[in-house]
Parts: C-alpha cells; sequence; structure tokens
C-alpha cells in the first residue's frame, strides 16, 4: 500500500465511522430527534454497523485500521512503523471531518436542543457540555484509575480480536467476514464494557470530535471537557501494546 492510499482510505474510513457512530449519539441524544431516548443498545448496534460499514468501504486502500491503537498494536506485532504516523494523521483528520458531518446532519436539532430553556439551565460553566457526549466520551463516575483501566480493557479485547482473526481458519484469514466479526466485537464491549466511560476504545475516535466540538459555533454548547481527554487516549494506546504482547506471547 502506498502512503496516499493508506492516508486517504483512513481519512474516509474513520470519517464514515463517526458519521456514522456520532450521528447514532445524535439521534438518541438530541430534541426533535425521531429516535429520541431510543437507548444504549440503539448506540452500541449503531457503533458496531458503523465499524462495520467503514471497514468494508476501505479496506482494499488501507487496510482499515481506523483506530490508533489497532494502528500500534499491527505495529508491535510485525514490527514495522514506518507508516505509522501516516495511519494517524488520517484517522484524526477523519474523526474530525466525521464529527464535522454529524453537525451539518443534526444542525437543525443542535440548535433546537441547545437553545431549549431546560437545556440551557442544564449547561455548566465548566466540565463537560449537554452534547459533548455526541463527540466524545465522558466517565459516568470520575475515577482516574478506574477509567484508564476500563479503556485499556476494552482497547485489549478490541485489538487481540483484531490481531487473531483467521487463526482458526486454515487460510490464515476471514477476508471480508472479519468486518463483521469486528463489528460484533465492537458491539459486544459496548453492551459489557462501555457503562462505565463510554467506551473510546480509540483515541482518534475521541480526540477529532472533541477538538470538533471546542470548534464549532454551538450555542450554549459548555465546556469540552479537557481534563478528562487524556484518558481515551492514553488507555486505547496501551491497550493496543498489551494486546499486542499477549499476540506475541501466546499466538505468535
Amino acid at each position: 500500500m502506498s502512503s496516499s492510499d493508506i492516508f486517504l482510505g483512513e481519512t474516509i474510513g474513520t470519517a464514515v465511522l463517526i458519521l456514522l457512530g456520532g450521528g447514532v449519539c445524535a439521534a438518541v441524544t438530541l430534541k426533535s430527534s425521531k429516535a429520541r431516548n431510543a437507548g444504549w443498545l440503539a448506540i452500541t448496534f449503531g457503533w458496531g454497523f458503523a465499524v462495520m460499514t467503514a471497514v468494508y468501504m476501505t479496506a482494499s486502500l488501507s487496510g482499515a485500521h481506523l483506530n490508533p491503537a489497532v494502528t500500534v498494536g499491527i505495529a508491535i506485532k510485525d514490527g514495522e512503523w514506518g507508516n505509522v504516523p501516516v495511519y494517524i494523521a488520517g484517522q484524526l483528520l477523519g474523526a474530525m471531518i466525521g464529527a464535522a458531518l454529524v453537525w451539518v446532519a443534526y444542525y437543525g436539532q443542535f440548535q433546537a436542543h441547545l437553545r431549549d430553556p431546560e437545556t440551557v439551565g442544564e449547561t455548566p460553566i465548566e466540565g463537560p457540555g449537554p452534547v459533548l457526549g455526541i463527540f466524545s466520551t465522558g466517565p459516568e463516575i470520575r475515577n482516574t484509575w478506574q477509567n484508564l483501566a476500563t479503556e485499556i480493557i476494552g482497547t485489549v479485547v478490541l485489538v487481540l480480536a483484531v490481531l487473531t482473526q483467521g487463526l482458526n481458519d486454515s487460510g490464515k484469514g476471514l477476508g471480508v467476514i472479519g468486518a463483521l466479526i469486528t463489528a460484533f466485537v465492537v458491539v459486544s464491549i459496548g453492551l459489557s464494557l462501555g457503562g462505565p466511560t463510554g467506551y473510546a476504545i480509540n483515541p482518534a475516535r475521541d480526540l477529532g470530535p472533541r477538538i470538533v466540538h471546542a470548534l464549532l459555533p454551538l450555542p450554549n454548547k459548555g465546556g469540552s471537557d479537557w481534563s478528562y481527554a487524556w484518558i481515551p487516549v492514553a488507555g486505547p494506546l496501551i491497550g493496543g501494546a498489551i494486546a499486542a504482547g499477549i499476540y506475541n506471547i501466546a499466538f505468535a
């Protein structure tokens, strides 16, 4: 794969991932949305299908990492780091594009939600704003070591599942079925481990949209919770490295 193909594939794929994943969060959260209050099942399956769509779409271009934790895990597994910066640059740009497209698609709903007197009354002076959860993750209980551990554990499951795809198949690869399996893994992580922190399990997925939240001209949007932002970046990167270590010890 050329560097241009990798960058283009990761940008497009991550943009689609965040557009559909952030889109389901917007659909469930915002007033005047037909899917308002659809619940956690809708969010977890929405993110799973977002992964499946993005991977199918861009696997031929870049391998569809779509996640710096996956990129780091594969680099540790294979010992090849040359294209890591290109992958991560595409992922971060794509995540920002996808988040901006969510805002465009739900523009009227954002305006109605953030101008509603009930929402305005709930807007904090500091800390996460009322629509930040559409863009990035946050903990239900703020406990640094637990929040970090939760992100590490969830990402270990994700990256180890990615690295071990095909080991039970004589051809050592699952082909197009791999995207579906990865989607189900993401749904499983969301259902089982997403409750404490919202399961970022992807630094680009959290950081890119958080930057967009900070930049967008949203009325009464509140803060972007930068004091927490390092956890969904560091936790998944640590988890990806641990998963690669486990793979190299147990499966290589």
